[in-house]
């Protein structure tokens, strides 16, 4: 993606001068605008360009975050939330420049009811401090991304994951939020109680708005109790078709999989590479089983007899710590294995979610585009919840590689909406899935616009994210 393909407008050099002056009275070396260190708070996990904010501020509590939007908003200068930076689709660069609010800092863990399964963070808080801070309480938060993400960045960006499959997503882990919004005003989207109907569902809002609405200053969150028991398992299958038979099966029958993950042949041997692995070089399920010693005994033994009904290999699983880990090792170091299949070359990272009763369909069918197109492109899926992300391979100092690389995206993401699919399961849109967004929802973009400008109507909060403000 081009920058003439991402949405620049018009710069207000005159407000960002002015702002970078007040934020420096006030929060002094808190003010950063040295250009690495912004270069550090622009897009910089795949090829979109780097748009750099003008300054980088770094808040330590939700009163200095009012105080730096409402300077903003005096100086119509451009807010863009930032958390560690690990989004995928452009969400932290700055288009039209502005000021980048860097929540690291407000890293506190704020309350834990362990009796209520519930907690509230600050948004620097990442999920493995959170996980840490939370590991004597018997409790655990099981969203996992991947990355090391802030919990706001999470929020923002209605992260999933691994888990999704038993645990949910952000969506459903996400009890309330304060935000401040462009008012520079700090709202509260609901109470701790489990379930409420006082009007409208705020706090689904502000999960997934990607920081268009507001800055995010506090997140409650759902816990679970951390399981007696983990298995966890590695299954060969002939073909990506009968993978996906087995994935299917075991959701039907209403087996309590917490992580059921498809890798692809090339995924596999880019694995076995990396990560000095033997597995067989076909395409795979990696599963995990939460429960009881006997719980997650039988569970694998029932997803065995359906790998076997479906064509696949010995099921090998145990519940030895190390062991799992061992097995897990290759998907958990799937990203950087896959680029090592071209060194030197950089990749779009891309994911679209279908019905998993279409799962197979869609990834046979990419597959298929992948060799037309010439691509070196691993496929990793999300199987339980029919998610998978495509690393396309490319050096983007050839036009043309760019050029097919974006044009199989979107041929991908066309695939998946025709499938009655999405065109992001978990990245977000950012700036890069942009133009797939009003394909998918027709005209309820039109109303996330007007929501948009109810709140935000300068459009300074994260400008050039998910729509175009104004058409």
């Amino acid at each position: 993606m081009g920058l003439s393909d991402i949405e620049s407008g018009q710069r207000n050099d005159a407000g960002i001068a002015a702002v970078i002056g007040v934020l420096r009275q006030r929060f002094g070396d808190q003010v950063q605008t040295g250009e690495a260190l912004r270069a550090q708070h622009a897009h910089t996990t795949t090829y979109i360009p780097g748009q750099l904010p003008d300054a980088v501020v770094f808040p330590a509590s939700a009163d200095d975050v009012k105080l730096i939007v409402r300077a903003c908003v005096d100086h119509r200068v451009p807010v863009i939330p930032f958390g560690t930076g690990t989004s995928l689709e452009g969400q932290v660069n700055a288009p039209h420049g502005g000021i980048s609010i860097d929540t690291s800092r407000m890293d506190r863990v704020l309350e834990v009811n362990a009796e209520d399964l519930d907690c509230t963070v600050e948004p620097g808080v990442t999920r493995e401090q959170l996980n840490t801070h939370l590991r004597d309480t018997g409790l655990f938060f099981p969203i996992d991304p991947g990355a090391n993400a802030s919990i706001g960045g999470m929020t923002a960006t209605r992260a999933s994951g691994t888990n999704a499959v038993r645990y949910g997503t952000m969506r459903e882990n996400v009890i309330a939020v304060t935000a401040v919004t462009a008012s520079g005003d700090e709202i509260r989207t609901a109470r701790r109680a489990r379930k409420s109907s006082a009007g409208y569902d705020l706090t689904r809002l502000f999960v997934g708005s990607e920081g268009t609405l507001g800055v995010l200053t506090s997140v409650t969150l759902r816990l679970q109790g951390i399981p007696q028991a983990i298995s966890g398992g590695v299954c060969p299958f002939p073909s990506v078709e009968a993978a996906c038979d087995a994935v299917v099966m075991t959701i039907q029958m209403g087996i309590p999989v917490a992580r059921i993950e498809l890798l692809d042949a090339l995924q596999m041997k880019a694995c076995n590479a990396y990560s000095k692995l033997s597995n067989p070089e076909t395409p795979a399920l990696f599963l995990e089983f939460h429960g009881t010693e006997a719980g997650v005994a039988e569970q694998a033994a029932m997803f065995g007899d359906i790998a076997a009904e479906c064509g696949g290999s010995d099921f090998l699983w145990t519940t030895d710590p190390e062991r799992r880990t061992e097995l897990w090792k290759a998907r958990h170091n799937a990203y950087w294995a896959a680029l090592q299949l071209r060194p030197g070359a950089q990749g779009i990272s891309t994911d679209v979610c279908v019905p998993i009763s279409r799962l197979a369909e869609c990834v046979v069918q990419t597959q298929q585009d992948i060799a037309t197109a010439g691509l070196i492109a691993p496929i990793v899926g999300h199987a339980g919840d029919g998610n998978f992300h495509v690393l396309v391979l490319m050096d983007t100092k050839v036009p043309a590689e760019v050029a097919a690389a974006e044009a199989f995206v979107g041929r991908l993401n066309a695939r998946a909406l025709a499938m009655d699919g999405t065109c992001t399961g978990e990245h977000g849109i950012g700036q890069g899935k942009r133009p797939y967004l009003s394909l998918e929802m027709g005209e309820g973009v039109s109303v996330m616009r007007q929501i948009k400008q109810a709140l935000d109507p300068l459009n300074l909060m994260n400008p050039g994210k998910i729509f175009s403000f104004d058409h």
